[in-house]
């Protein structure tokens, strides 16, 4: 992988980066609408414009270790990051070496969820320990090997609740809109592997775009639409302002969210002419996946402070994972480091059980303890819900430690954070015990 390879002869403004399929023509009653979203001339291949993007210290070295000709502007953009990313055996030991377990996981994959991680979010990655958080999630082990009884390729039961390609409607008032099949980095713990991984099964487009469109403006309970995939801002500018200007459009829709990694593996796509474009279309939130408080990195913390300057309320989603963020230490390090970046810690999960997980699921009990570790030694802001999200699609289940403890006559016990008892009156005014 050098600077002069294939990939680096095309265009860094190609409209569709990911080389899935070539865009088509969305509907429209004018001509100019689709001019200015899909169609607009790309600017230059070779960056004229200064460089915004924050070069940590640590890319800088990883840079010139292992991308000696490659400028500041190629490596802040994030079609080179994506057309450089590493996805082969070659690439990965040129940058360090793998255990014996990583090599033969590589070696033996012909199927399923492949490998791949940025440049940039390999630059955090300890290549003397195998162990190491952010290693552990995105570089394969034998371990995705081995099946274990309650495992399953869809566990969420997604396809069985799809009414058209690429849409969920689980919830009443809610959809989950499946935009593509691809991400810049892939979690070894990726709950849709099945359609990440299996090139060809998914397909997005124009076409299956206007299919889960046309459902959701004919579904009026639906007021709550949520971007997810693969990772939507994968997609370029264009295809990602005519999807949100599509949903924009119905009048049901109150709120549309966007699900996405791309701030902590790929912080060079938050972009000022992305963000000027995500602005168009309030109100407008957005759910980001953090693993690790490693991956709080200059580059990241800038990201975030892009996006809620724009005025785009930003919440965290976390998966519980085995050894490498279950621990109170680890995920209070993380929840007050986001709330630094006015990131607000919303979901600690527990572990789809996909196919292979196992070495990476806790038990409940020990994502109910990680509550209990946060709730009253940190601020309320800092302690996020922990649920279950209930295999066969029956939707988020939340978990609480059990501070209720019984009831006593005109009252209830109540446990706190310290392990004290507390009587609570519980009664409706005017029936007071006498």
């Amino acid at each position: 992988m050098n600077n002069n390879s294939p990939a680096m002869s095309a265009s860094l403004e190609d409209p569709d980066p990911l080389g899935s399929e070539a865009p088509e023509e969305p509907p429209s009653s004018s001509p100019a609408f689709v001019q200015d979203l899909l169609f607009s001339a790309p600017p230059a291949k070779r960056f004229p414009l200064p460089v915004r993007t924050c070069i940590s210290s640590r890319s800088r070295q990883f840079m010139r270790e292992f991308y000696p000709n490659v400028t500041d502007a190629e490596w802040s953009n994030w079609h080179w990051q994506i057309r450089n990313s590493i996805c082969t055996l070659d690439q990965i030991q040129r940058i360090m070496p793998l255990s014996e377990d990583e090599y033969s996981a590589i070696t033996r994959r012909t199927k399923g969820l492949p490998f791949r991680v940025t440049p940039y979010y390999a630059s955090l990655i300890d290549p003397s320990n195998p162990l190491q958080a952010i290693r552990r999630s995105v570089i394969p082990v034998v371990d995705e090997y081995h099946f274990s009884p309650g495992e399953a390729e869809d566990p969420l039961g997604e396809d069985n609740q799809s009414p058209a390609p690429g849409l969920v409607h689980r919830y009443p008032d809610r959809a989950l809109f499946l935009t593509t099949g691809f991400c810049s980095t892939n979690c070894r713990y990726c709950t849709r592997s099945r359609m990440v991984g299996d090139h060809g099964k998914f397909r997005s487009g124009i076409k299956q775009w206007q299919q889960a469109i046309a459902y959701i403006e004919s579904t009026p309970q639906i007021r709550d639409v949520l971007l997810s995939g693969g990772d939507p801002l994968t997609l370029p500018d264009s295809q990602l302002d005519f999807l949100l200007s599509s949903i924009r459009r119905i009048p049901h829709v109150e709120v549309i969210r966007i699900g996405t990694k791309v701030p902590a593996v790929l912080p060079q796509r938050i972009t000022s002419r992305l963000v000027r474009m995500l602005k168009k279309h309030h109100p407008l939130w957005m759910s980001i996946h953090f693993t690790h408080p490693d991956e709080l990195t200059p580059e990241t913390r800038a990201a975030c402070t892009q996006l809620a300057d724009a005025g785009i309320p930003l919440g965290s989603q976390t998966v519980l994972l085995k050894g490498i963020n279950d621990s109170v230490q680890t995920l209070k390090e993380l929840y007050h480091g986001l709330l630094k970046v006015r990131v607000r810690p919303y979901y600690l999960y527990q572990c789809d059980p996909i196919l292979g997980s196992s070495h990476f699921r806790t038990a409940v009990s020990k994502g109910i303890e990680m509550i209990e570790g946060l709730r009253g030694h940190t601020s309320g802001y800092a302690v996020p819900h922990y649920v279950v999200d209930a295999p066969g699609g029956g939707g988020k289940i939340p978990l609480l430690p059990d501070y209720f403890q019984g009831r006593l006559q005109g009252g209830v016990v109540l446990r706190n954070y310290e392990n004290r008892l507390f009587r609570y009156p519980d009664y409706e005014c005017g029936n007071a015990p006498e």
